[in-house]
This record gives C-alpha cells, sequence and structure tokens, in this order.
C-alpha cells in the first residue's frame, strides 16, 4: 500500500556549453606581436645601416647559406653572430670555415659609417682565402628605376 509520490519539481532546461575565444584571440594577438619584434633581433650579427644603392644585383640562388661577416659603425667585426677581436682571429675562424665548406660563399655587411680601410681589409681577408664568392651587402634606396638625374 504504498503510494507513489511525484516529484513537483520542473525540468530544468540543460544549459549548452559555451567556449569563450575572446582569451584565445587575445593570447595569439599577443604572441603574433611578440614574434613581429623579435624576428628583427634573429638577423645574423649585429643589426648595421647598410649603404643604399639604386639598383642592387639580384639574390643568388645557392645551395649553401653565405657567412656573415659585420663590420659595425664602431669597427667591431662579428662572424655570424660572434664577436672576433681583430682581423687575425677573423682570419684563424674563417680558414676554419674554408676547409670545411670550400664552396661556402661569404656576405660582408658593413654600416654606411665605416671607413673603407676597415671595410677593404676584410674584403682582401676573405680573397686572400680563396673564397667562391664574395658579396657586399646593400639596402635598396629608391624605388630602384635608376640613378637619378642630377639638376
Amino acid at each position: 500500500m504504498g503510494a507513489t509520490v511525484e516529484s513537483t519539481r520542473s525540468r530544468r532546461p540543460q544549459l549548452e556549453p559555451e567556449i569563450n575565444v575572446t582569451p584565445l584571440v587575445d593570447v595569439v594577438l599577443v604572441l603574433l606581436i611578440i614574434f613581429m619584434v623579435v624576428a628583427p633581433q634573429l638577423e645574423h650579427g649585429e643589426r648595421v645601416e647598410l649603404p643604399a644603392v639604386f639598383q642592387p644585383d639580384a639574390k643568388s640562388k645557392t645551395k649553401l647559406d653565405p657567412i656573415y661577416v659585420t663590420v659595425t659603425a664602431s669597427g667591431r667585426l662579428f662572424l655570424e653572430k660572434e664577436v672576433i677581436e681583430d682581423l687575425t682571429a677573423l682570419d684563424a675562424r674563417l680558414r676554419e670555415v674554408r676547409s670545411a665548406e670550400p664552396e661556402r660563399r661569404v656576405v660582408l655587411k658593413g654600416d654606411g659609417s665605416v671607413k673603407y680601410q676597415k671595410m677593404r681589409e676584410a674584403f682582401a681577408l676573405c680573397q686572400k682565402l680563396g673564397f667562391a664568392g664574395i658579396a657586399l651587402q646593400v639596402s635598396q634606396r629608391g624605388g630602384g628605376a635608376g640613378v637619378p638625374e642630377e639638376g
């Protein structure tokens, strides 16, 4: 003689889970900004203001990445990102690289304010060691349409 008691509770509709994407978008944008700021710092060597020319040569398509030798405005030398004390130390390091990979090329990056003698010494050293190719890195001035007329 039991009586069934019906519950007077009404069934609530179940809540559907929602994903809030706003924090995800915020994190992604912060990461994007961080990478945009850090990416220029990943260049080879120290940052230099390259001399500008009107018609730079097209980039060569070589299999091996070139070796970057940088001469800063203060006259400091870098091989890739490594600080080099003087030309004799640079000579020794370049000899090691040349013996390991004889087909590798050299790119000289010199600040626009560096004295010509300092760049010429570095260039002559690379020539003496017999690298397959030596290039001077420059930036492009103007639209690259040609040398402006003097008036």
